[in-house]
C-alpha cells in the first residue's frame, strides 16, 4: 500500500463520516465508529470555513494522519453447514458467516487478495467470494466433485481434484472456461502447484501415488508412490521439496520438485496418528500436521524430520494454518466444531472459536 502523502493544508484532520479503506484488498479498517479516513490518507477539499472547524478540532483528535492497515481474516469452511465462517484474528472470534454452495470443502485465494475461491463438492462447482464484501458472487463449473484447489501464481487457472471421478482439472477462471480434466489415480484429494507454475502435484488416496501434470496440458510427467492414504501436497517456503502425508501410513514423503524423486520417508510417531494437512513456518525450520485421530498436532524439525513436539486440540483436526510471522497456528477441528488458536512460542492452545459443522479447510487472508 502506498504511504499517505504529506498534508500541507491548513490542517489534516478528518471529519466525522469520511471512509477509510484497508490497504490494496479493499476491506475496512474502522478507526472509531463514527470515523474513517480515505485508504491513501486524501482529504476532500471543503470551503474556507469547514477548512478552519476542523483545523479548532484537530487537537481534539489529532493532527497526524495514520495510514489504514487491511484487517486480517481467517476462512473456514464449513463442510456440513454449507458456510464459511469468518474470523477476526485480531479479535479470536466470529465476525460473520457466509452461505455458499453445498458441500464446501478446500479455498484458494487470488494474488491480489480480493478473491477467495471454494470447492463446493456437490454443486460440482468453485464458488467465487468477494473478500471486502465477503459475499459469495457467482460460481465457476469445477468438474464433478472437486474437493481441494490451488491457483496457479498468476492467479488465472484453478486446479482442482476431482474426487468421485479420479481426475485433475483445470479452469480458466476469467471465463470459466475447461482447460483440461486429466485421469489421475483412484480418490485424488491434495493438490498443489510449483511456485513457477509449471508442474501439477496430485494425491490419490486409494491409489497410493501422487501423479505430477504439466499445469498447461495436464499430461502426467510421472506418477511417485508414497505412503498410504495420502492427503496433502505441501510444499517447503523455498518451493525445493514436496511434503506428502500419509493418513493411513502415519507417514511423510519428502519428494525433490526438480528430479520428482523420493529423497526420504519417515514416520510420525507411532505411525498410527494419521497426519493430515501440513503447514511450515515462514523460516522454513518447522512444519506442522493435524492429526485427526490423536486430536493433536505434531511440530517436526524440517531438517532432521523428528517431532519435537504435540500440542492437543479439538477432536480430529483437520485444515491447518498458519498467520504470516508464524506466531498463531490455527485448526480445524471437524468433530469439535471449534478453530483451535495455538501459540507456536509456548506451543499450547490458547483459545478456541465456534464455527460451523464440520469445518474443514482453512484461508488465511493478510
Amino acid at each position: 500500500m502506498s504511504p499517505a502523502p504529506t498534508c500541507t493544508a491548513p490542517c489534516c484532520a478528518t471529519s466525522a463520516g469520511a471512509t477509510a479503506s484497508g490497504g490494496s484488498t479493499g476491506r475496512s479498517t474502522s478507526i472509531k465508529r463514527s470515523s474513517t479516513i480515505d485508504r491513501d490518507g486524501a482529504m476532500t477539499s471543503g470551503s474556507w470555513r469547514e477548512s478552519a472547524v476542523l483545523l479548532l478540532v484537530a487537537p481534539l483528535v489529532g493532527a497526524a494522519l495514520v495510514a489504514p492497515t487491511p484487517e486480517p481474516v481467517l476462512y473456514v469452511s464449513n463442510e456440513v453447514s454449507n458456510s464459511i465462517t469468518v474470523i477476526s484474528p485480531r479479535s479470536v472470534g466470529a465476525i460473520a458467516t457466509i452461505a455458499v454452495g453445498r458441500r464446501p470443502r478446500g479455498m484458494a485465494l487470488s494474488p491480489d487478495h480480493r478473491t477467495a475461491y471454494v470447492a463446493l463438492g456437490e454443486d460440482n462447482a468453485l464458488g467465487v467470494i468477494d473478500v471486502a464484501a465477503a459475499k459469495m458472487r457467482g460460481t465457476l463449473p469445477a468438474g464433478r466433485d472437486p474437493e481441494l484447489v490451488v491457483l496457479s501464481p498468476d492467479g488465472k487457472t484453478a486446479y482442482v481434484s476431482n474426487e468421485e471421478i479420479a481426475h485433475a482439472s483445470a479452469i480458466e477462471v476469467a471465463t470459466g472456461r475447461l482447460l483440461f480434466s486429466t485421469p489421475v489415480g483412484v480418490e485424488p484429494e491434495g493438490i498443489g502447484i510449483t511456485r513457477d507454475g509449471t508442474k501439477v502435484y496430485v494425491t490419490a488416496e486409494t491409489s497410493n501415488n501422487v501423479s505430477v501434470l504439466d499445469a498447461k496440458t495436464g499430461a502426467v510427467l510421472r506418477t511417485i508412490h508414497v505412503g498410504d492414504n495420502p492427503r496433502t501436497v505441501a510444499f517447503t517456503p523455498d518451493g525445493r521439496h514436496v511434503w506428502v502425508s500419509a493418513e493411513a501410513g502415519g507417514n511423510v514423503t519428502v519428494i525433490d520438485v526438480a528430479t520428482d524423486s523420493v529423497l526420504r520417508q519417515f514416520p510420525i510417531r507411532d505411525g498410527k496418528t494419521k497426519p493430515v494437512r501440513i503447514a511450515f513456518s515462514p523460516d522454513a525450520r518447522l512444519a506442522y500436521l493435524t492429526e485427526g485421530a490423536a486430536a493433536t498436532v505434531s511440530v517436526i524439525d524440517v531438517a532432521t524430520s523428528r517431532v519435537l513436539d504435540t500440542i492437543p486440540v479439538g477432536k480430529r483436526p483437520w485444515g491447518i494454518a498458519l498467520s504470516p510471522d508464524g506466531r498463531r497456528l490455527y485448526t480445524a477441528d471437524g468433530r469439535s466444531n471449534t478453530v483451535s488458536v495455538i501459540d507456536t512460542g509456548i506451543r499450547k492452545v490458547v483459545g478456541a472459536v465456534p464455527v460451523g459443522e464440520r469445518p474443514n479447510d482453512l484461508l488465511y487472508i493478510p
